[in-house]
């Protein structure tokens, strides 16, 4: 069997290492345009902040340990096109130029996504970045020590982080966000409120409701971004505004999300047969909202197994995924945040019968030393209490929290049993009637 897995980083190794274990006869293929393989773009802000030091830390496996596994690696190609009846993919070597034909039995989309970057003037000056590619950040950190000022485009996952890490490096931040809040994907308003004030309480300075709508340039470097509110001075500037997945060239042949996202099923199997797909290129299925589109290395990892394990094997012999939770967290100053299942926004906009409650409680006994508060929500059906989506944030002891709650979504417990479930307990981790316990208990 040829398997043919175009993308070499996350959803798309995972599925390779996986099939070559799976079925040992098959001849896996992986077609990667960069030098490297396994690369854990996560890792970058941090890196970037100076928490590591060692850009090899990012990458999971290299090319010589996965060719000993017997799978081809073809690095530094590009698949320029792909015939989809006749299963022909055209590979461009990208060093020589020259261009040849691989076929396959079956074949995974493993294409990943690109970084937004919006067509305002002034945007393509060299001290404009983006933080997907370790040569971008590389460039970065090497001119750092000539940037003082700095602005942050976007309030996401990236921008919130990066903002986080450089302000640690002394520099003077400015987080610009064109939405009314930040972080307001995954958190509901009053989350988004509080990790707004962490990032401020560090020095921060947070514009909401404010899109740049030019980058000054002076011999070809940005030195101001105008708003509509005004003019910032700024040394450099990073666009961390999103992601779109990057399938233009082959997206017309499938059924895709709005964005172009190659929707996909339990197994991974996209609307042609033989033909599967995962990671941020794809859909993901998850247990409450359906297909989605969420860009988070878990889920491309996690669907990427799948894949790997179902594109060897005969139909009958698949796996399906158990679906999704979009679980994430995130980092902001002396704070940590979580969010898990449904946002009550995104319970309201699924039409659900849903109530609500937010609590803040201890996350120890008062007689240990640092007691310090958790926020947490609940999101639960209004007449069955069963457990829709959950949001911590605090300092220590947060965000591991929500591990407890991911598992009482998952498993479709209701608010009624999370109140009593028999959390571990001492006076240094939690008090006798656990954090989770508490917000459960307030569930009415």
């Amino acid at each position: 069997m040829e398997i043919v897995i175009i993308g070499g980083i996350a959803a798309g190794m995972s599925a390779a290492a996986k099939a070559s274990r799976t079925n040992k006869d098959a001849n896996i293929t992986v077609i990667e345009k960069e030098k490297y393989i396994s690369f854990g773009a996560c890792g970058l802000p941090y890196y970037l902040g100076e928490e590591f030091a060692d850009e090899n830390e990012m990458f999971a496996r290299t090319p010589e340990q996965m060719e000993k596994t017997g799978i081809n690696l073809l690095l530094e190609h590009e698949a320029t096109n792909i015939d989809f009846n006749k299963k022909i993919i055209t590979v461009t070597d990208l060093q020589t130029g020259e261009s040849f034909e691989k076929a396959y039995d079956r074949l995974m989309l493993a294409t990943g996504a690109q970084p937004i970057v919006p067509p305002i003037p002034g945007i393509d000056a060299d001290n404009a970045y983006t933080i997907t590619k370790l040569d971008s950040v590389n460039r970065l950190k090497k001119a750092l020590t000539s940037y003082k000022k700095i602005m942050v485009v976007g309030g996401g996952f990236i921008g919130v982080e990066v903002a986080d890490q450089l302000v640690k490096l002394g520099k003077d931040v400015t987080l610009l966000e064109a939405g009314p809040e930040i972080m307001s994907g995954p958190f509901d308003s009053e989350f988004s409120q509080k990790l707004k004030g962490a990032l401020e309480e560090d020095d921060i300075c947070v514009c909401t409701n404010e899109a740049a709508e030019e980058f000054v340039q002076t011999d070809g470097q940005i030195t101001a971004v105008k708003t509509a509110k005004g003019q910032y001075e700024v040394d450099a500037v990073i666009i961390a505004i999103g992601f779109r997945p990057n399938t233009k060239f082959y997206a017309d042949n499938f059924k895709t999300l709005s964005n172009g996202a190659i929707i996909i099923d339990q197994h991974g199997q996209t609307s042609i047969k033989d033909v599967f797909a995962a990671g941020d290129c794809a859909s993901i299925p998850n247990r409450l909202l359906g297909d989605t589109y969420t860009a988070l290395a878990t889920s491309a990892n996690k669907m990427g197994r799948i894949v790997g394990t179902n594109i060897g094997l005969p139909e009958s012999e698949w796996e399906s995924f158990v679906g999704s939770l979009g679980s994430s967290a995130i980092k902001a100053g002396q704070y940590e945040a979580a969010s898990t299942g449904l946002t009550e926004k995104q319970a309201i906009s699924k039409g659900l019968n849903i109530k609500t409650t937010c609590i803040e409680t201890n996350n120890h006994s008062n007689y240990y030393t640092v007691q310090e508060k958790i926020m947490i929500k609940l999101v639960y059906d209004a007449e069955t209490f069963v457990l829709y989506g959950a949001q911590l944030f605090g300092k220590n002891e947060t965000v591991l929290r929500a591990t407890g709650l991911t598992t009482a979504i998952h498993a479709g417990m209701t608010t009624k049993e999370l109140g009593f479930v028999d959390f571990a307990y001492a006076p240094p981790f939690a008090s006798t009637w656990e954090a989770i316990n508490v917000a459960a208990n307030t569930a009415k």
